[in-house]
């Protein structure tokens, strides 16, 4: 599974959503191979984001603009010219999309269109890998992980938004870019977690926080199984699949799954425990109190197919993800340079996939 830096150097690439969690990871390591990068996204959080702390913004263009906007989109295009677009520009959170489910379906639907419109209206694109999730499947609950070629669902208003973005990529893909000679593909990961994560309503950000100030974790579902995974993980995953779709579109385009491997798919208070103790904390968790939105309790991935067609498989267990996430939050608390930082974890996961 190596990643072929000759092909990445100097190739034009477009992020959307590179001010985000994943879109700055990505950042990083493409700007570690040397791309001429470009980002279009909006502004990050004003409070802490690992675009501000790893000054992200220091080796690629970065362009602030909503995806629902059309018009200023493809100009934008226009300008740009990507060979090479990564679409990971969404709505990312379950619990907002109740909340605000209008903005969820206009980011995560009409937002998908709008790149895949441009796209297909600029003739520099050759390849896009367009960046789902796993929640994109109806989940039935089954103990098995879900496959490609599954049923899309979506109980809450972010999943839904996710199952019709891939329903829209389909008819992109049927009904215009092959025609134009652009290949796309969809990829979905599982629950991703990584240093740098600031983000609401998420595990890993939350139990960081209350080790952070010696206080009792709360979990909303300490049962539920989820398909946890290193950032870099399904980053490294979205790479190669870019290289392939390039150079191979034909046999490519299609949708993929990048999780974790079935010994991996661990509970919510499975990871807490295991924080607690990688962290050496006597921290307790308690269930927390309330009505909450409705999540799916369990969740898999079978990778079956990215094992076989793409060479690609996770390196690092989930106990390896917890201590580099731990190793990474450590290093910001003593204030290090944590664009050093992240780029070192990018080099060891990187030389890790060239020996396989």
């Amino acid at each position: 599974m190596e990643i072929n830096k000759k092909f990445w150097k100097g190739r034009k690439v477009l992020i959307t959503g590179h001010t985000g969690f994943k879109g700055s990871w990505l950042s990083l390591w493409l700007q570690s191979l040397e791309v001429n990068l470009f980002g279009i996204a909006l502004p990050p959080s004003d409070g802490l984001s690992l675009f501000k702390s790893a000054n992200v913004s220091n080796l690629m263009e970065h362009n602030i603009l909503d995806i629902r906007n059309y018009i200023e989109l493809q100009k934008l295009f226009d300008e740009i010219r990507p060979q090479i677009i990564f679409h990971m520009a969404a709505q990312p959170l379950v619990r907002k999309s109740y909340r605000d489910p209008i903005e969820t379906f206009q980011t995560n639907i009409l937002g998908t269109a709008n790149v895949l419109e441009a796209s297909r209206h600029c003739n520099s694109v050759k390849a896009i890998v367009n960046i789902t999730t796993d929640k994109c499947y109806e989940n039935t609950n089954i103990i098995w992980g879900y496959r490609e070629d599954d049923r899309m669902g979506g109980y809450d208003p972010y999943s839904s938004s996710k199952a019709c973005a891939e329903l829209i990529s389909a008819a992109y893909r049927n009904s215009f870019l092959r025609e134009e000679g652009i290949s796309m593909a969809t990829a979905r990961a599982g629950n991703v977690i990584g240093g740098g994560d600031w983000s609401d309503d998420r595990l890993l950000p939350n139990i960081l926080n209350s080790l952070e100030k010696d206080e009792d974790i709360y979990i909303r579902n300490p049962n539920a199984v989820r398909p946890w995974q290193h950032v870099l993980e399904p980053l490294s995953g979205y790479i190669v699949l870019a290289e392939k779709l390039y150079s191979d579109g034909k046999n490519f385009s299609e949708a993929w799954n990048f999780g974790p491997n079935d010994d991996d798919a661990k509970s919510v208070s499975w990871i807490v425990e295991n924080m607690i103790n990688n962290w050496n904390s006597n921290n307790k968790w308690q269930i927390q109190q309330g009505d909450h939105p409705h999540e799916a309790s369990y969740l898999k991935l079978d990778i079956s197919k990215a094992k076989k067609f793409l060479d690609w498989q996770p390196q690092w267990n989930l106990n390896e993800a917890l201590n580099k996430i731990i190793e990474w939050h450590s290093a910001f608390l003593s204030k290090e340079n944590m664009r050093n930082k992240s780029l070192e974890q990018i080099n060891i996961y990187s030389k890790l996939i060239s020996k396989k």
